[in-house]
């Protein structure tokens, strides 16, 4: 076991929309080189759980810390945010997230949408920045469209160069919100295979997804939401072939053929 903090960690997290309690004390840890998945039904919190995590969405209590630092807030309860701003750029810098719609910018080609952000907020080299953002798109295999333009791509080739988008920022950990539910089921599989590939070298990845084959094959942990709480938690073999609870054992037979 090491002692190395983990990249991402939740502690008592609590987050609601005026009387709507979404997530109810919720504890995640992610480890350097781990992939954990979020499951559960539409409404579970999973999502926001992704975007609490990654700053995007204001909690309202509990801690999250990023490599051991904990997120420095201001305020209480509804009126709590993050206290210091380069902190927390820092870190959403440092948590590079693919969304389901691919937000990709229409009007640039796909080399510049994964360059932009390295140049623009990162104020990386631009010749270094263009390198690292061919050999990504190489990566997802998807090099030879760097200088097409997003309309001009299937879902899956946009998703592709999504995620390569994300990996230019060098992150230290990748959050996936279900990227693979706006796919066809034959270009879900480009998606899968190159977070398949990032899984295999270690890379740290928070992913939200309703793809339990997925979530199987990558995962290191996986924690079933409901209702805003961690119904049931553990590895793959032991949440899928010994599920504990009755609500698990209902999900997965739901959404598993």
């Amino acid at each position: 076991m090491t002692d190395q903090a983990p990249v991402i960690e939740i502690q008592n997290l609590h987050k609601a929309y005026g009387e709507l309690e979404v997530l109810s004390g919720v504890d995640i840890s992610a480890p350097a080189g781990h992939v954990v998945s979020l499951i559960g039904s539409s409404g579970s919190g999973k999502s926001t759980l992704l975007r609490c995590a990654n700053l995007l969405e204001d909690s309202q209590a509990g801690e999250v810390l990023f490599c051991g630092e904990p997120v420095i807030w201001k305020g209480t309860g509804e009126n709590r945010h993050p206290g210091d701003h380069a902190q927390m750029i820092r870190i959403r810098t440092n948590l590079s997230m693919v969304f389901q719609q691919f937000n990709l910018w229409a009007h640039m080609t796909i080399l510049q949408n994964v360059m932009e952000a390295p140049v623009t907020v990162l104020k990386r080299d631009k010749a270094e920045v263009e390198a690292s953002a061919r050999k990504y798109l190489e990566k997802v295999g998807i090099g030879d469209k760097c200088d097409a333009y997003p309309a001009q791509l299937s879902g899956g080739q946009q998703q592709r160069a999504a995620i390569a988008r994300a990996l230019c920022m060098e992150p230290k950990a990748l959050l996936f919100d279900e990227p693979t539910s706006a796919l066809d089921p034959e270009l879900e599989q480009e998606v899968v295979k190159v977070i398949k590939d990032l899984a295999a070298e270690g890379r740290t990845m928070l992913i939200v997804t309703h793809d339990m084959r997925l979530a199987a094959d990558v995962s290191d942990h996986i924690v079933f939401l409901h209702n805003g709480k961690i119904e049931e938690e553990g590895p793959p073999d032991t949440l899928f072939g010994q599920p504990k609870t009755e609500r698990l054992r209902g999900f997965l037979s739901a959404t598993v053929s």
